[in-house]
Formats: C-alpha cells, sequence, structure tokens
C-alpha cells in the first residue's frame, strides 16, 4: 500500500493550509507541524516524504532530517521555494516546491520523491544481470543478434563484429566470453587504434628487460594476460600493416615472441576482433591483409547502427536508467512524448550517444520527469515535421513501449503489490485532473486533451464525484 502520508515542517499557517487543501485534494494526508519539533511525535509514523517551511536556517533543517533519517534513511525531503537559499547541497533536501501551491506543480514533487525513494531503496540489493541486458531490444535485427552470440559462444572460432562506433561492438564480445567455456578465465580488451605503432608490439605480445629504451623490467603483453581466456582487438582496421604480419602468424601458429627474445611461448587464447572500418575499402587501398582479414572473419557479427532499431529506444532507455540507479547516480524519468521525439533522432552516436543523454538529463532533472520540451533543442523534433519514413513501421511499437517505462510514479509495481482496478482508476482520475488542470476547468478542452468525448468526461466525472470547478482553482 502506498504511503500518502507527508511531514509538513514549521510552515506558514495560510501557506500550511493551503498546502494541506491541495494536497488532500489528491488524496494525500498532511501533517503539520510548528513550533519546536518533536521527534517523539512522529517515530511511530511513517511518511512519503518531509517538506520544510521558514526554518530559521539550514543547520536547523540538517538536524530535523537527521532525527527523521534515524526513522527512515531513504525519506526525500523538500523545501518551500524562497525559504531559504533554494540550492540542494543541504543533507537530505533533494528539491523546492514553488508557492503557490499547484496541482502540476505538487505532481511533479510527488513524482520525485517517489522515484528518490524507490533508487535508493533498489542500490545495493544483490541480483545478478545478465550481460544480455546490454543487449537490451525486441527488434528483430537485436534478436538475431543474440542467436549469433548463442550459436558462436561455445566454440572457439574467431569472431569478427562490425558496426558504426557506439553500437556496442564490446557488449557483443563479452557476451561472447561471457557465455563460453572460457567465461572464468580473463576477458582482455584492447584499443589498436589508441596505441602508438612502436608501443602496439609490446602490448600485445610483452617485452623482455632491456628490449628498448624504458624496458626497465619484463612484462607479459595482452596474449599473455588473456590466456585461456579472451583478447579483444577492437579497432582492428586501424592497426599498422607491419603489425597486422605479425598479428596474422599469431593467429596461424597460436605462438607468441616478446619483444627482445626470440622464446616462443605457446597460447590458448581466443581473437574477437571489432572495427568501424569498411575492411573491404580498406583491402582494395592496401591498407588491410587479405589473408588476416579471412583469417579474422571466420564468424561475422554486423552490430545495427540505432537508427535501424527505433522501437529498442524505449527498452534502451529503461536499461540505461536502472544502471544510473545502480551506481548511485540519480535518476530521471521521460514522458512517453520526449521518448518518441528520441525515437526520431537519428543518433550519429548511436547508443553511446543515448547513454550520454541520459545521464546529462538525470543531471539536469534529478529524480525528475523530462518532457519533449526539457531535451537539449538537437534531440527535439521540428515543429509540424511529419515522422520519418524509416520510422514509420516501428512507430506503433515505440507508442506502445514508451508508455510501458516508468515515466511516472505510478508505472511502477510496488513491492507489497496493489489492487490493480484500483489503481487504474486513480491513474485516470489524476489524469483526468491534470487536463482539467491545464484547462482552467473547461470540461470541453480538458475532453480535448484526454481525446475523447465532452461527454464521456462528464460521466467519468460524475462517476469519480470530482467537482471540476475546484480544478479550476
Amino acid at each position: 500500500m502506498q504511503n500518502n502520508k507527508i511531514l509538513v515542517v514549521a510552515l506558514e499557517p495560510e501557506k500550511a493550509e493551503q498546502l494541506k487543501e491541495v494536497l488532500s485534494f489528491i488524496d494525500y494526508d498532511a501533517e503539520l507541524i510548528d513550533g519546536e519539533f518533536d521527534i517523539s511525535k512522529v517515530e511511530q509514523q511513517s511518511y512519503h516524504s518531509v517538506i520544510f517551511g521558514s526554518l530559521s536556517n539550514a543547520k536547523e533543517r540538517a538536524e530535523i532530517t537527521s532525527k527523521i533519517n534515524k526513522i527512515d534513511e531513504n525519506i526525500p525531503a523538500f523545501l518551500v521555494s524562497g525559504q531559504g537559499s533554494d540550492t540542494q547541497d543541504e543533507q537530505g533536501v533533494i528539491g523546492f516546491i514553488k508557492y503557490p501551491f499547484k496541482h502540476s506543480n505538487l505532481n511533479v514533487f510527488l513524482h520525485n520523491a517517489q522515484v528518490y525513494r524507490e533508487s535508493r531503496e533498489q542500490v545495493g540489493t544483490s541480483r545478478r544481470v545478465e550481460l544480455f541486458r546490454s543487449l537490451v531490444g525486441s527488434s528483430r535485427k537485436i534478436k538475431a543478434i543474440r542467436q549469433l552470440v548463442e550459436q558462436v559462444a561455445e566454440s572457439d572460432a574467431t569472431v569478427l563484429i562490425l558496426g558504426e562506433s557506439g553500437t556496442g561492438k564490446e557488449v557483443i564480445a563479452r557476451n561472447v566470453h561471457y557465455y563460453s567455456k572460457r567465461r572464468n578465465k580473463p576477458f582482455v580488451p584492447i584499443n589498436c587504434g589508441a596505441i602508438p605503432a612502436e608501443l602496439l608490439e609490446s602490448e600485445l605480445f610483452g617485452h623482455e628487460k632491456g628490449a628498448f629504451t624504458g624496458a626497465i623490467s619484463a612484462r607479459q603483453g595482452r596474449f599473455e594476460m588473456a590466456e585461456g581466456g579472451t583478447l579483444f582487438l577492437d579497432e582492428i582496421g586501424d592497426m599498422p600493416l607491419q603489425m597486422q604480419v605479425k598479428l596474422l602468424r599469431v593467429l596461424q601458429e597460436r605462438v607468441i615472441e616478446r619483444v627482445g627474445s626470440n622464446k616462443s611461448i605457446n597460447i590458448d587464447v581466443r581473437v574477437i576482433a571489432a572495427t568501424h572500418r569498411n575492411l573491404d575499402e580498406l583491402i582494395n587501398e592496401n591498407k588491410f591483409r587479405e589473408d588476416l582479414y579471412y583469417r579474422l572473419n571466420v564468424f561475422p557479427i554486423e552490430m545495427p547502427p540505432l537508427r535501424d532499431r527505433v522501437e529498442d529506444i524505449p527498452l534502451l532507455i529503461n536499461e540505461l536508467i536502472s544502471r544510473i540507479e545502480h551506481e548511485k547516480r540519480g535518476s530521471v524519468r521521460f514522458t512517453p512524448a520526449a521518448v518518441m521525439a528520441l525515437c526520431q533522432f537519428k543518433w550519429a552516436g548511436n547508443v553511446r550517444e543515448l547513454a550520454n543523454l541520459v545521464e546529462r538529463m538525470a543531471i539536469l532533472f534529478p529524480f525528475g520527469l523530462a518532457d519533449v520540451n526539457d531535451l537539449p533543442e538537437k534531440f527535439r523534433p521540428e515543429n509540424g515535421s511529419a515522422t520519418p519514413a524509416v520510422y514509420a513501421d516501428a512507430m506503433p511499437n515505440i507508442a506502445e513501449m514508451s508508455n510501458s517505462l516508468p515515466a511516472a510514479s505510478e508505472s511502477r509495481l510496488p513491492r507489497d503489490g496493489l489492487d490493480l482496478k484500483e489503481h487504474l482508476n486513480n491513474m485516470e482520475i489524476n489524469l483526468i485532473r491534470q487536463a482539467l488542470s491545464e484547462a482552467d476547468g473547461v470540461v470541453a478542452h480538458a475532453a480535448k486533451l484526454l481525446n475523447m468525448r465532452r461527454t464521456t468526461l462528464v460521466e467519468k466525472l460524475r462517476k469519480y464525484g470530482l467537482n471540476r470547478s475546484v480544478e479550476a482553482t
């Protein structure tokens, strides 16, 4: 059962009564405490959140918050805007409530409080996250990728992963390793394009003491580090030609030699390579060896760009939010309209760009709800622009999945369960109230916002005993 009791501390009587009245209208109870705070009055209670009014200073708020946290360490605290410094660097204060109090502002506050509590309660829970969650999606293309990973994982075949930057090529490599018999051995990645050519040989094969200037001791290379496991050669298309020759020999003979040594070392390493480059073009330009290409291209997997699987975006957003919450880096929710807008973006940076956006929005709207107008300008669809044809077929599925995202607190299943019929009725009541508030109490306008007939809305107002005149205040 959801906790609907809110503790209001030291708010001026007139404001406190107004806040209590508005909260009551949306089925929340406000318990008002004026004067000296007595922890004994609340130690037997459980609260949804606490709202601070005109306390003398931040130190006093922190002291009271500390007392309340002894009862409930996850309780979110808010400050009425204008009653303090309006900064969120105080202990427990995660946001501000604007005065005069309105239903729309309080709905945002209630949502932020719920997300804050749930994200803190989920931190530290021991649940194993399967790596396939990193390959989130229900599109045909991503399902095919998962099937390929399952098919190749148990073999020792060399895998070549192709795809644009940011599509998740290393995620595929880690999944192949995780589901193979080598899962208990090391997974060692190396970016072949990020290491200078003169150092790459030492990085891959290791070196002996004195092999070159600065080699003050012997060192293992990545092949030796990955013994029994998997070596992931990222950006293989950027590897210099002279190193390609040496790599080809290693793949053929399964033997390496450290720099500065003529001693052969047998290796048992599975190689997975990846690149965002077109290797056929590089071969034609004599920048990549054809024989190495055929040695690597035993089992190719091509990762599609995000723009070719837009129906996966709502699920990816959900997964990225879960990661942020699990890592204690805050949280955020997106409205269905915002999700639809993101599904129409071209995503040149693919999943990496989407992850960066979700993290940015979590910083800009901590534990908040981001609508389409809150997105950075480049992610907003042009006014009046039609849905691009490339997305047309996927749009029905996108709409369905975006509505299933935890974009509001009501969409999460409480741990103790709920009465579904009552829950759906409450959702409908909340949406009707919001529509009436947006329409200043005009039923015809509210019905238009809800995409229903005016007579239907009138019947629902009667059914739920709602008074539209109250909504207009």
